[in-house]
């Protein structure tokens, strides 16, 4: 984040410059609500117009600016056109968070290799995309945050998401080597990648389906809010990593430790508990090609808000490690006094 923006004591400090793509609908739109309520200005980057339009009064009810850019983010030249238009109408952007995406829920061998490399497309090529958009422009000043919307799955596949697991992971590839790139030529420019849980939101509603019944958030699920405070602590605290939800962290450390014995339990437990309900109705309309926000407009969530929680414990940590830090040492250090007490 450039230092102007930054800085709540300079006289030419302004709220941040901040470009979301996916924008449109659930963690997307959670995160410009959040950076809303900063006062930010917002470049949205999405496909459904009902939905990109639904995201600009969101931003202007909370004091923020927004301007909208239709763009498919598998196009780098839409991309790089609606990066351009966003510097040119809000001035140097600050922060740029890739979270676009789509999926086909199915095994992989009922897919079509159309549907399979459209999700690479978006999934993956959208943040690279997005992330040589961003660097074109943050690298001649020195200074930005790239923020990479990401998933638990990027460290451990799971069946029926072949073409979005392996997006994830792809992902995570590409970002340590830029990281790496960024860090050998001494630049300021930060990037960072937030590992999320299960959300809800409307991808379930509208992703491609192949199962026999309706697709779900494998539980434990969390609100489209928590995703968004997550991006938002890391678009400022400059961390290199960050896990959001018990579930992730068991899942990315299990991954790590055990990962056979992970495939076997993902064998036995990860059809059914992608599923539930009746089949998927014939007549819905999935956004794998299209928009299907074009019309209605579908907001953050998804419809398992009965079974979302809005708080994680590890974020909470991660927000506050110096203090819990220095709590901890406190409370070593008062059992060490009770205990030579004691011992008097």
């Amino acid at each position: 984040m450039s230092e102007r923006a930054s800085d709540p004591k300079s006289k030419e400090a302004r709220p941040p410059v901040v470009v979301v793509t996916g924008a449109s609908a659930g963690v997307g739109r959670a995160t410009v609500q959040r950076f809303a309520e900063d006062g930010a200005s917002i470049a949205l980057i999405a496909r459904g117009e009902a939905g990109l339009e639904g995201a600009r009064r969101d931003v202007e009810e909370r004091g923020g600016r927004a301007i909208v850019c239709a763009a498919d983010v598998s196009d780098p030249w839409a991309v790089d056109a609606a990066a351009a238009r966003a510097e040119a109408e809000l001035g140097p952007i600050d922060i740029w968070i890739n979270c676009a995406m789509v999926t086909v829920f199915g095994e992989f061998s009922s897919l079509t290799m159309d549907e399979f490399r459209r999700v690479t497309e978006v999934t993956y090529l959208g943040y690279v995309h997005g992330t040589h958009a961003a660097l074109q422009r943050m690298l001649a000043r020195d200074r930005g945050t790239i923020v990479q919307v990401g998933s638990a799955l990027a460290y451990r596949g799971i069946p029926l998401q072949s073409a979005y697991c392996g997006a994830k992971h792809a992902i995570r590839g590409f970002t340590d080597s830029v990281r790496t790139e960024l860090m050998h030529r001494g630049s300021r420019v930060w990037l960072t990648e937030v590992h999320m849980p299960a959300l809800n939101t409307p991808q379930f509603d509208w992703c491609k389906n192949k199962m026999e019944h309706k697709s779900q958030p494998v539980p434990p699920i969390y609100q489209p809010e928590v995703a968004a405070d997550a991006v938002h602590f890391a678009a400022h605290a400059r961390r290199r990593e960050l896990w959001v939800g018990a579930s992730t962290a068991v899942v990315i450390t299990g991954n790590k430790l055990l990962p056979g014995v992970g495939d076997r339990y993902l064998a036995r437990t990860g059809f059914d508990s992608q599923q539930y309900d009746g089949p998927p109705p014939a007549s819905a309309r999935y956004n794998l090609w299209q928009p299907v926000d074009d019309v209605s407009d579908k907001g953050a969530h998804g419809q398992f808000d009965a079974r979302a929680t809005s708080h994680s414990v590890e974020l909470f940590a991660a927000k506050h490690k110096r203090w819990l830090a220095a709590a901890g040492l406190g409370a070593a250090a008062l059992a060490i006094a009770a205990g030579l007490i004691r011992r008097g």
